[in-house]
């Protein structure tokens, strides 16, 4: 791995207002129509070809689920062997590329994202996830951007340390791919992180077998498109669409597979670990796992804390894309002396939200993402209706009659071991936990032992001394930990994101951290003036 261009810096990509009469609100509102009124076909893409199959699934808007948008190809066995063939063929090639040159690539799709691809996105994932304009505009928009720009600058960096060399010798580190290739497995709810799992390892050097979700396949499909535009050459990544279980049997199976780049539930990667670990003798290499799975995101608020900030941060990071983020708001701990303004602030911003069509542009929230997860989700409200140990405070209605639309929800729970306080539900549900204020260190150790996972979580605090006591006290309690604001929202370059316990394996995506493990180093030492005899000083008589 060479850097000889050392210039490029990233900067954040600015997100774009989308006010009335502005030109990204027409620009979108144009892709939305043109979209909103095609079904397209969605292909396999092996080597380059884009390939039609006759079995394919629906993909529909989740607030409008009788309308298609596309008709997805699924691949088959013999699919799959084709794309992992496809892509230990294309790394003889890439693998030898400069660093430089991969660069480029990625940096011509930043800016074809940034201008004539960005409407396209942003409305692909909109009708097809049911993302509102400010959603879709953080997500499919700046955070792909800035995951294409900051990884190259990471990679430069990686690329300029190097190690010391001696007198007469010269030390160098060559930053190898990995030997085979990398499955990509990629969610639903950020194109973002479907853009960045694919790229990331392939930035690297890597090849990549790509099983996007069916529910994002529209716009992971476009960004397919956008790469191919930018340069990536056939074979590179190959996007393969299908059944989980026919596709990840068949990319296991090679003894070929270097490393897995995931994102989604607990319970999925843990079936991928130990499928791997079965077939781990048959490998060529112990391949690379890498995984960003649950999460039960936490606020803690301490009695000194502003009741306003508090339950902004709570709306915002509760119900912002229906709670579907790994990183959204679940369970609360308030204070007996902060609830009844909060509680008060809280009922008076969800009565001025909108759920709806996201095409309407006052809506604040769409719907969740398929019939599965709203029933998911409902099947948690109805149990609470019936429990004494719960309260509802709002929300609590949901219909599937048009769209899978769950309104924001509240619950106060009396217990704090109650399953809503600790299994994930992945969507618009906040359970709250209001405690006496003479309990505070006691409801501190149960922030950091309720939950199995370790993602997100706030705090919120004007004393400073008791901030200094929640960051240590729950310094393993969440991979990202935020101060006086929302658990959601993290910035490429700014707050790397990821978790521990069973919320994955932390290695921070938008960061060197996760290019690190898409690396197999070389070490190469090349003597100058090489010794030509075998004694050494002591053994003069």
């Amino acid at each position: 791995m060479s850097c000889i261009n050392s210039s490029h810096i990233a900067v954040n990509e600015p997100v774009l207002s989308y006010l009335p009469g502005s030109a990204e609100r027409t620009q979108l509102q144009a892709a939305l129509e043109q979209q909103h009124a095609q079904c397209v076909d969605l292909p396999l893409v092996i080597a380059g070809r884009h390939q039609q199959r006759s079995d394919t699934v629906e993909v529909v808007s989740p607030h409008a689920h009788q309308h298609r948008l596309a008709r997805l190809s699924q691949a088959t066995p013999a699919d799959v062997e084709q794309a992992v063939q496809a892509a230990c063929a294309a790394q003889r090639d890439w693998s030898q590329w400069s660093l430089d040159a991969r660069c480029e690539v990625f940096l011509k799709a930043a800016d074809l994202l940034a201008g004539p691809w960005r409407q396209k996105l942003n409305a692909a994932t909109m009708l097809g996830q049911s993302k509102t304009v400010q959603q879709a505009e953080i997500d499919a928009a700046c955070e792909l951007i800035d995951f294409l720009r900051f990884n190259v600058q990471f990679a430069q960096e990686l690329a300029a340390q190097q190690p010391l060399s001696s007198p007469g010798v010269r030390n160098r580190m060559d930053c190898r791919p990995l030997e085979g290739f990398v499955y990509a497995i990629t969610p639903f709810n950020f194109t973002a992180i479907g853009g960045n799992l694919a790229t990331a390892p392939v930035l690297m050097g890597n090849t990549v077998v790509w099983k996007p979700s069916a529910t994002a396949s529209l716009s992971n499909y476009l960004f397919m498109e956008l790469l191919e535009e930018a340069g990536l050459p056939p074979g590179v990544i190959n996007f393969v669409p299908g059944d989980p279980q026919v596709v990840s049997g068949a990319v296991l199976s090679s003894p070929h597979l270097a490393g897995i780049h995931f994102t989604g539930s607990t319970a999925v990667f843990d079936s991928l670990w130990q499928q791997t670990a079965q077939h781990l003798p048959h490998y060529r290499a112990y391949p690379r796992l890498v995984g960003e799975t649950g999460g039960k995101d936490f606020v803690l608020a301490h009695p000194s804390a502003d009741a306003a900030a508090l339950a902004a941060a709570l709306v915002r990071g509760a119900f912002e894309f229906q709670g579907q983020k790994c990183s959204a708001a679940s369970r609360a701990y308030i204070p007996s002396s902060l609830w009844p303004q909060v509680k008060e602030r809280m009922l008076a911003m969800l009565a001025e939200i909108r759920m709806g069509d996201v095409r309407d542009f006052s809506n604040f929230m769409g719907a969740v993402i398929d019939r599965k997860a709203f029933q998911r989700i409902k099947g948690y409200i109805d149990a609470a209706r019936t429990d004494s140990r719960c309260q509802l405070v709002a929300g609590g209605t949901a219909d599937d009659s048009e769209g899978f639309f769950v309104a924001p929800t509240v619950i106060q729970v009396s217990d704090p071991q109650h399953a809503l306080m600790r299994e994930e539900i992945f969507g618009p549900v906040l359970a709250v936990y209001v405690f006496d204020d003479g309990q505070w260190d006691a409801v501190v150790q149960l922030v950091d032992q309720t939950s199995p996972y370790a993602l997100t979580g706030a705090v919120f605090a004007r004393d400073r001394q008791v901030l200094a006591q929640l960051g240590q006290a729950l310094r393993f309690a969440a991979g990202n930990f935020y101060i006086n604001d929302k658990p959601t929202g993290a910035v490429v370059g700014q707050q790397p994101f990821g978790g521990a316990r069973r919320s994955g394996t932390n290695d921070k995506a938008g960061s060197a951290w996760n290019l690190l493990r898409w690396v197999s180093p070389r070490t190469v030492k090349e003597t100058h003036l090489p010794p030509t005899g075998h004694a050494y000083p002591h053994m003069q008589r």
